[in-house]
């Protein structure tokens, strides 16, 4: 085992070719995929393997097959290793995935977010590239009952959980992050004989095969039968080469048939690889669009940034960017490049990739976490190939390993869904999009309507005291950040009218409905007049939480200190409560199991309640759910939002799901049912999270020939935020939200690192963060400060207790920083903690 410092220099060296090795044996260097492991291992090549530094390998690790990555060769093992004991490579899993720029790309990723570096490369690889085996742990037949009697509390707790699932079976790192002392109860559990424990192979994503029938024939065929001769005319027609399963299906003919036409030499039978893409439906082709002056001076802009420069794309909603967008992609496709557009939504896919493959064709691919591994790992590979095409995705798509990079485009770049908040590395599509721009030296464009107040702040500045700072320590020319304004909607079409309901006034007047009489009578209207609408609800399910009106019990979930939420299903089934943090669900008591009284209150609003009450008071309305639980099945987001332009229905009832970049000609309605779920949050982002959210949803309504209307409903009609989103105010709510954050140095005038910390036990957790703090005291300058630590918003989580502790930096300073290293140190093996640079979510 020897540690290294890895950088993209040392590696780069050795990727020029192929290691040709004069001695009988090879040593090779490698970075395993091994949770806590962050050294350099040394492995012997056997003599039928080839390996070049960055494939990818499968090597075996303690007890398990792992996936690692080849490093680099060396002429001799550790002098402190004796050779005989140094395991050798099993297999090359990939080959060649690493280059130069590439490499230093999750360096940096790696370094910033401090992380380990195979983190890194984990979150950038398709799932299966990188494979390591499991223990498991498995229940051994039917447990007789009191067999448990004598167990210990954590051996009862895995009993009952391997009991409740249906294969018995878990993996020993799930259990122990469900029972304290997991260990400990596994090994009681297998000394008695109940349960077994055996090691799970790794899942490698391979190509998939296919057989495919080629025609070898010359025409004239002499000894074959008729229903022979049908066939290979068919074979002919088709091309002389199609997959062997068409060629069954078109002849409706059998195997054995197509095995004799083989071995008289007039077809080939062999297997090729299939590749699995997501298959988008045919579109007609479309012309690139008369644009406005404002969007041709963007496009002109944007075709001719130099090198690695910036644009901010500030445009109202349908202004039209996703038509600059095609336009300034088209020249980038012809000079044999590619592009890379990432959305926040896997729901906003189906719709831009419909519009960019009516535009391009088949040179458009997806790339997100709702495709299968298999889809996933060939879209991967076909984009290595370096043909000129465009990738739309989700944040995970930044690591599309395009080789000939000639745009980057985030759309809706204010979104919080760029962030990962967990599994580590915790990183920012933006900032990895910034760095892949440097590198890969192309332009970078952020288009939004409600742009982060970090990227107006930069854009603005023209990134003047950026640059001017790092050239006082360094030779390299910061990129160049340009502002460009879409000011108006296409065809000079008005943004819609925003009418704010004070829904106190409501009550007041008798108006007891979580509608208010305006939103009542414009949802009469909407069927009368063949238009449609949408209504916005922050929240899923049907009621916030249930209550006992006897005693004041509120229903929570045993595993987290949060309410439980009343799920409506359908008529007739059983009433369901859900935790929204762990996905724990029950049936809803008759009773309160406090008192026993049956007096349960469902309180709050939920997108369920919002369609129970359409139901009951518009029964001619027809409406389609849009949040979280009816998207959950592959190929739901398209299936939904076709139904609804195809006007199968009246209204979409959704989640913040329908504020992200959905394009509906048809909306004149927009109803906000409940505006301040939004506002009151803990959190110093909450204003500008509102904020984008309701211009974002208000936005929908008015895009095609009718005009639009937008009915706020609020209990706060004189928040800032409600104001603002009313005047269609953009600058005047950032400047003066910027006010209150340069005050509090918070981001975009201060950086933060939240620090998160979780376990099983909760004293483990609270005295962990306090020792962490201790150690961080000693550290404490003027350029920062540490907040906590302090139990988070929510304490418990799926049995999980969570404190958290917040360092403040001062932008304008480079503070010295703890050795991170140290701080993990600090942690015990019960205690699990992420490093979150940049954190978006305080609660």
């Amino acid at each position: 085992m020897v540690g290294v410092n890895l950088t993209g220099r040392s590696v780069v060296a050795e990727l020029q070719g192929y290691y040709q090795s004069q001695t009988n044996q090879r040593w090779l260097e490698v970075l395993v995929d091994c949770p806590g492991t962050q050294e350099v291992y040394t492995y012997k090549l056997p003599a039928q393997l080839t390996v070049q530094p960055g494939d990818i390998l499968s090597v075996p690790f303690g007890a398990n097959q792992v996936g690692a990555i080849a490093l680099r060769f060396v002429e001799h093992p550790p002098v402190d290793l004796s050779p005989d004991k140094i395991r050798a490579v099993e297999d090359v899993v990939s080959r060649g995935f690493f280059p130069p720029a590439y490499w230093e790309l999750l360096n940096r990723v790696a370094a910033y977010y401090y992380t380990p570096l195979i983190a890194a490369i984990r979150v950038a690889l398709p799932p299966g590239l990188l494979g390591r085996s499991q223990r498991r742990i498995k229940l051994i037949g039917e447990i007789k009952p009191g067999v448990d009697a004598f167990c210990t509390p954590a051996a009862k707790e895995i009993l009952a959980l391997l009991q409740a699932q249906p294969n018995k079976d878990y993996s020993f790192i799930y259990l122990q992050r469900q029972v304290r002392n997991a260990y400990r109860g596994v090994r009681e559990l297998l000394r008695l004989s109940l349960v077994e424990s055996y090691l799970e192979p790794p899942r490698l994503t391979r190509p998939k095969l296919q057989k495919a029938v080629t025609l070898v024939s010359t025409g004239l065929e002499r000894d074959i039968t008729s229903r022979q001769q049908e066939i290979l005319d068919v074979l002919r027609r088709q091309g002389g080469d199609i997959w062997l399963s068409e060629l069954l299906r078109l002849c409706n003919a059998s195997p054995s048939t197509l095995k004799t036409l083989e071995q008289k030499g007039y077809v080939v039978i062999e297997e090729r690889e299939m590749l699995r893409q997501e298959q988008g439906v045919l579109q007609a082709a479309d012309e690139p669009k008369t644009l406005t002056a404002a969007q041709s001076r963007a496009v002109e802009t944007i075709t001719q940034l130099a090198g690695c420069d910036r644009v901010l794309l500030h445009g109202v909603t349908g202004s039209g960017k996703t038509e600059v967008y095609l336009q300034a992609i088209a020249p980038i496709l012809r000079q044999g490049k590619s592009a890379l557009v990432l959305v926040p939504e896997i729901g906003l896919t189906p719709q831009l990739t419909d519009r960019f493959r009516a535009r391009f064709g088949s040179k458009v691919c997806v790339y997100h976490s709702a495709l299968s591994d298999g889809e996933r790992y060939d879209t991967w590979r076909q984009m290595l190939l370096g043909e000129p095409q465009v990738v739309i995705g989700t944040r995970s798509a930044i690591f599309a390993p395009l080789p000939r990079l000639g745009l980057i485009i985030l759309d809706e770049e204010h979104d919080s869904s760029f962030k990962q908040d967990s599994p580590i590395p915790t990183y920012h599509a933006r900032t990895v999009a910034q760095w892949r721009a440097e590198l890969e030296n192309c332009p970078l464009v952020l288009g939004s309507a409600t742009p982060s107040l970090e990227s107006w702040v930069i854009s603005r500045e023209q990134g003047s005291r950026g640059a001017e700072e790092q050239q006082t320590t360094t030779n390299y020319q910061l990129p160049t950040t340009h502002y460009l304004s879409l000011p108006e909607r296409i065809q000079s079409r008005p943004l819609p009218p925003v009418e704010v309901v004070d829904m106190r006034q409501e009550i007041q007047e008798g108006n007891r409905s979580i509608f208010s009489r305006a939103l009542l009578e414009a949802l009469q209207q909407l069927q009368a007049r063949g238009q449609q609408g949408i209504l916005f609800i922050h929240r899923r399910g049907h009621s916030t939480f249930v209550s006992c009106r006897s005693c004041g019990n509120v229903l929570e979930c045993p595993a987290c200190d949060v309410s439980l939420s009343y799920h409506h299903t359908e008529e007739g089934a059983p009433q369901l409560l859900r935790c929204h943090y762990c996905n724990y669900s029950q049936s809803h008591p008759r009773n309160c199991p406090e008192c026993g009284s049956p007096y349960l209150k469902f309180f709050g609003s939920g997108t369920q309640r919002v369609a129970q009450e359409i139901t009951r008071l518009f029964p001619q309305l027809r409406f389609i759910r849009f949040d979280s639980d009816t998207t959950r099945t592959k190929g739901a987001h398209r299936t939904l939002l076709t139904q609804f332009a195809n006007r199968e229905a009246d209204l979409l009832i959704g989640t913040q799901m329908l504020t992200k970049g959905l394009d509906l000609p048809q909306v004149t309605l927009i109803g906000v049912v409940a505006a301040d779920g939004l506002l009151h949050l803990p959190d110093y982002r909450a204003a500008e999270r509102a904020f984008q959210t309701l211009t974002q949803v208000a936005g929908r309504a008015g895009r095609g020939d009718d005009p639009g209307r937008v009915i706020l409903q609020t209990y706060t009609p004189d928040h800032p935020v409600i104001q603002a989103v009313r005047q269609h105010e953009y600058e005047g709510f950032v400047e003066a939200e910027l006010q209150q954050r340069v005050a509090l140095n918070y981001p975009p005038h201060g950086r933060l690192i939240l620090l998160r910390l979780s376990s099983v036990e909760a004293s483990a957790v609270e005295n962990t963060a306090g020792a962490i703090a201790s150690y961080l005291n000693n550290y404490i300058t003027p350029s920062w400060e540490i907040l906590g630590p302090a139990p988070a918003n929510i304490l418990r989580v799926a049995n999980r207790y969570r404190w958290q502790i917040l360092l403040k930096i001062a932008t304008d300073l480079q503070p010295v920083l703890p050795d991170w290293q140290q701080v993990r140190s600090l942690c015990p093996n019960n205690v699990s903690l992420t490093i979150d640079v940049d954190p978006l979510n305080l609660m």
